[in-house]
This record gives C-alpha cells, structure tokens and sequence, in this order.
C-alpha cells in the first residue's frame, strides 16, 4: 500500500531534469513543457472521483490494477509522443491512471483500520510518500546522465510493472461483497451528495485545502528562495530539501508513536496549531531579515507539523464513511492534488520569492487553523459528547475516532 503512494512524485518529479530537453526536442516553449507535469497532477486529482467511487462498486483490486497496468502503458506512450500536443493529452491521460493508486491505498487502509490505528497506519505509508518527492528528483537527475526524457517515461513503465506485480501479488482485496453497492449512476451520486452532507468532512476539505496551499506554495518556491535569492548551489539546495523531507518522515513517525495516547482528534488540533504558530514565526523571520538558518529551521518545523497533521486529518474525515470510503477518499485526494496547479503559477507572480512563499504560506496555515478552531474542533466536540451519551447506538460498533477525550 505504500508503494502505491509514489504515483504522484515520480510522475511529476522523476521528469523534471529533464524539461529543457523536452522543450528543445519538441521545438516548444518551457511553459508548456512545464505544463506537462501540471496536467499529469490534474488528471491526478480528477481521476480520483472515478477510481474511488468505482472501487466502491468493483472491490478495490480490479480498478487498482486496471489503473497500474494503464499508467504503465501510457508512460510506454509518452515516450514515443510525436508532439507537445500529444504528450499533453498522453500525461493527463497518464495522471488518471496513476490516481488509482493513491487513491485506493487510502480506501483500503480505511477498509481495515479505524480510530487510533487507522492514523498510525496512515503515518506509516506517509513515510513512503515523504521519501518519494526526495528521491524521484536525485533519481532523475542521475538518469538524465545516462537517457533522454524519452528515456525517463521507458523508466516509469518499468516502475508501473513492478507495482502493478506487486498489488496484483501481495495485496488482498480489503472490501467485502456484501459492502460493494450495485453500481447504479444514481447509488454513486447518493454517496457523494451523503459525504458532501457531513459539514465535518467538508470542514476537513477546507483545512486541507489551506495546508495544501501552504505546502505546494513551498514546492514551487523553495528552490528559487535558497539558489536565487541566498545563492546555495544546487547541490546545497539538494541537501537541504532532503533533510526537510526527512523532517517530515520524523513528524509522521512522532505521531505514530503517540497517536495511540493522544488520539488523532487532539494531534490534528495541537498539530494545525502547532504550524500557524510556526508560520507566524517564519513571516516574522523573513521581515526582520534573521537570515538563512532561521528561514531553514523554521521550514523544518512547519514540515515536521505537516507530517503530523495528514495522517490524522484523513483518519477523522473519513471516520464517519466506512461505508463509502473509496468516495470519500477520492473527494480528499482530489482536494490536494488539485492545488498544486493553481498555486504554482500563482506563487510565481508574486515578485520577491522568500517574502511571497512565507507570506502565502502563513496565510493560508493561518486560515486552516482557524477553521479548526471554530468549526472542526467544536463538532469533535459534540460527536464525543453525543457518541458519550448513547445518542448514536448505531455507531457503536465502530469507535468514532473523532471523540476528544
């Protein structure tokens, strides 16, 4: 399950030496090959609401493996693509194969974890999905060495085949017959109008959405803030953004080790917290001008927050939807990865880069934490209170690990 979370890194950053090239070899502009990875993290997001609802219907391994062996042809296809035109439609094409992935791992970890252990298996497959932006990168730039960007897609395929024989292997089918409902257009509407009625899971989408912002803000600044404007070299640029991906790790491994005692509703509330702070913090940094490892160290923070709060906001947003959680997973990867496309080329009209990454940063974290303050964290609240007094018999077969103790 956690090999299935690279989809998105490696389909995006494995390519991303190589733009230029691209460029040349398509006689087209470095805009539209930049926008090759922008529509590829579009059919990411989209490809979601099909994948997810249809792993409700199917069971999750027949559109799992459907969506790999896809992502494997299509990758084949990229690398024979004649014209910019064609690896664009091939890339978005590509993105919604490889969605099935990310977001059936999600469904399935739902499928047999809840509560407590549902968030502690979360942050588990979160260390696979933070060390993947870190090495499709490096791993990119050393295959550049040796292969064109035609080359690099020959490589994907490769990756797609062995994660296709690794689910097809090793992962079971989590979701039981008599869970699956019968397919009916208006059944799959009626799942995502019940998840879209829970204003607590519509909450967690726009928090979500806020630390999404704050974190792909980061992805397409960074490398301009530490070469351009404090001169670090790419290598030194190289070994920072590693040590913060290893931060991240370090954030989802604290938070498995005490998610058991805590419970994801207090870690997500001490860990959105815990960030704006961080990020006020880093505003302040950057306007009094405290120089480089102040902005690095403040950095590491909000990453490590990061790596707390993601397992434990999709553990309570999908706490209520057992029943539909290929849905519901499906409606919170495509939050996420539908921001990156709209905040990348926002964030680069923004003029100096280190005053606007902190500044949308600590916007939209800001936002995000009061959001949970005043919406989240009070419905928690009820739902531990009601849960408490019997009001939900129904529920009590399945502890709602929303309830804060």
């Amino acid at each position: 399950m956690g090999s299935l979370e690279v989809f998105g890194p490696l389909s995006m950053d494995l390519s991303m030496p190589l733009l230029p090239q691209l460029a040349d070899d398509l006689h087209t502009s470095e805009s539209l090959a930049q926008a090759t990875m922008s529509v590829c993290m579009l059919g990411l997001a989209l490809g979601q609401l099909v994948a997810g609802p249809l792993s409700d219907r199917l069971g999750r391994r027949r559109p799992l493996l459907w969506g790999v062996a896809l992502f494997m042809v299509l990758s084949l296809l990229c690398a024979f693509a004649p014209t910019i035109e064609m690896l664009l439609v091939l890339r978005f094409l590509q993105g919604i194969a490889g969605s099935a992935g990310i977001v059936i791992a999600l469904a399935a970890a739902r499928d047999i974890a809840s509560g407590a252990e549902l968030a502690r298996l979360l942050s588990l497959l979160g260390l696979v999905g933070a060390l993947a932006p870190l090495l499709a990168p490096v791993a990119g730039g050393q295959l550049a060495v040796v292969l064109d960007w035609r080359g690099l897609f020959v490589v994907l395929a490769g990756i797609g085949l062995v994660l296709l024989v690794i689910s097809a292997t090793l992962l079971p089918e989590t979701l039981p017959p008599e869970q699956r409902h019968d397919g009916r257009f208006a059944e799959t509407g009626r799942r995502f109008g019940a998840v879209l009625r829970d204003r607590l899971f519509v909450c967690f989408l726009l928090v979500g959405a806020c630390t999404g912002t704050a974190f792909f803000t980061y992805l397409a600044s960074i490398s301009f803030v530490l070469q351009d404007g404090f001169g670090l070299s790419p290598q030194a640029f190289g070994a920072v953004f590693a040590m913060n991906a290893i931060v991240a790790v370090l954030g989802s491994l604290s938070n498995r080790a005490v998610v058991r005692r805590a419970g994801p509703a207090r870690m997500y509330v001490l860990g959105t917290t815990a960030t704006a702070v961080t990020a006020l913090a880093l505003l302040g940094a950057v306007l009094l001008d405290l120089g480089l490892v102040t902005l690095l160290l403040l950095l590491a923070l909000v990453l490590f927050c990061y790596g707390v709060i993601s397992p434990n906001s999709s553990t309570l947003a999908l706490s209520g939807h057992g029943e539909r959680a290929g849905t519901a997973a499906a409606l919170l990867g495509m939050s996420s990865f539908a921001v990156g496309p709209i905040v990348a080329p926002l964030v680069a009209l923004g003029g100096t880069a280190t005053l606007t990454m902190a500044l949308t940063m600590t916007v939209a974290i800001v936002i995000g934490c009061v959001l949970v303050w005043t919406t989240v964290r009070p419905r928690l609240h009820a739902q531990g209170e009601a849960a408490a007094a019997g009001d939900h018999p129904a529920e009590a077969a399945e502890p709602r690990p929303g309830a804060l103790h």
